[in-house]
C-alpha cells in the first residue's frame, strides 16, 4: 500500500496532535512540572510556592498558577481573612498526573548514570577532537 493511499491526510494527523501537543507542552513546562510537584503535598499558599521554586518570577508563578486552573489541574481558593488566604491545590485529574511525573522521575533516577555514560560513549565517538583538548 503506497503512503499517498491510507486515507490519512496530514491535516488530519495535525488536527489531533495539536490538541494533545498542547496540552503536553502546558503539562511539561519548567514551571508547571514544579509548581504541580509542590503543590502534591496539599494545599499551599503562594507565598510557599514561591520560595519553594528556584528562579521563579511572582509575574511567571502567577501566569503557570492561572494557567494551570484554566486547564483544570489546580484549584485556587480564597478564605475571607484580613489579609486574604489564597491556597492551591491540585485537583484529581493533576493528581494522577503527579503520580505520572514521580513516575518519569523515579525512572530518570534509576537510569541517570546509563544516560551520563552513553552521552560521554557519544561524544567520545563522534566528537573526538572536543574530548582530547
Amino acid at each position: 500500500m503506497s503512503q499517498r493511499n491510507t486515507g490519512v491526510t496530514i491535516e488530519a494527523v495535525n488536527a489531533h496532535a495539536c490538541p494533545v501537543r498542547e496540552v503536553l507542552d502546558r503539562v511539561a513546562g519548567k514551571w508547571s512540572v514544579q509548581i504541580l510537584v509542590a503543590a502534591a503535598q496539599g494545599p499551599i499558599r503562594f507565598t510557599e510556592l514561591e520560595r519553594s521554586i528556584e528562579g521563579i518570577s511572582r509575574r511567571m508563578l502567577t501566569l503557570t498558577l492561572r494557567n494551570l486552573e484554566r486547564d483544570g489541574l489546580v484549584t485556587r481558593t480564597v478564605h475571607p481573612t484580613v489579609p486574604p488566604k489564597v491556597e492551591y491545590a491540585l485537583t484529581p485529574v493533576a493528581t494522577e498526573l503527579h503520580e505520572t511525573l514521580q513516575r518519569l522521575t523515579d525512572w530518570a533516577e534509576r537510569n541517570r548514570v546509563y544516560i551520563a555514560e552513553s552521552r560521554a560513549a557519544y561524544d567520545t565517538e563522534h566528537q573526538p577532537e572536543l574530548v582530547d583538548v
